[in-house]
């Protein structure tokens, strides 16, 4: 299958990042704020931090996506809205909660234990490979870094950066005309059908579905070229 691959595409979150630790990060920055004010319980800091993100994300999920509000930004009035839902408005407070979760989520980054096999696979045969990911500059930009993965890239596409956003194929030609290859010559690999696996298929380009946790497709859900459990099945695909 190799012989016909020009370059492959990645996705960001769940695909390369594991974030299935995010949420020790919240619960520990909610410990460490009512340690330094006793008047705010950790309890009830987590349980309205939820809610208030649910709530917020819903506003602004799109703009973040379209480089519209950066991640910093999110992430304060995620706070403020926290803590005034407790009854504090103390800038102070919020600088602290801020600034803390900013710290420790960085902190809870990890690329899944697949990852490395299939960069090998890719680099003997020297295929070029491109990133395409949804979110705000700063935020996608701060995981490559803490993750060392902006020099793995090609090509680095970020729809914040661009104001398009998977599946619209727009974002996918930034990659093929930055890379130089055929759409028909590319595989894009990602965890999410809305997004990577029907924008592929919009694109020309072959869609691999990266589903590990073996979930069921809908009937209505795009139809991917190759469905896969782990990045060690294709770097498999690709040795070949």
């Amino acid at each position: 299958m190799s012989d016909a691959l020009e370059a492959v595409f990645f996705d960001l979150d769940a695909t390369l990042l594991d974030g299935s630790r995010f949420g020790e990060s919240v619960l520990e920055t909610c410990a460490r704020v009512a340690a330094a004010h006793p008047h705010l319980d950790a309890e009830r800091l987590l349980a309205a931090n939820a809610d208030a993100f649910r709530r917020y994300w819903s506003e602004i999920e799109a703009h973040w996506t379209l480089g519209r509000i950066d991640g910093a930004s999110v992430g304060r009035e995620a706070w403020r809205r926290t803590l005034q839902a407790c009854g504090c408005d103390d800038e102070r407070v919020l600088d602290l909660a801020s600034a803390t979760h900013t710290r420790l989520g960085a902190e809870t980054y990890r690329l899944f234990a697949d990852v490395h096999a299939a960069f090998v696979a890719i680099e003997r045969a020297r295929l070029p490979v491109a990133l395409i990911t949804n979110g705000a500059a700063d935020s996608q930009r701060e995981k490559l870094e803490r993750l060392e993965l902006t020099d793995r890239f090609d090509a680095v596409v970020i729809s914040g950066e661009h104001g398009i956003a998977k599946p619209d194929p727009a974002i996918f030609a930034i990659a093929i005309d930055r890379l130089g290859a055929r759409s028909d010559r590319v595989w894009h690999v990602g965890d999410n059908l809305a997004t990577d696996v029907a924008g592929a298929r919009a694109s020309g380009i072959r869609a691999v579905w990266l589903n590990r946790a073996a979930a069921r497709r809908k009937p209505a859900d795009p139809e991917p070229d190759i469905e896969i459990v782990s990045l060690t099945e294709l770097a498999a695909l690709i040795g070949r």
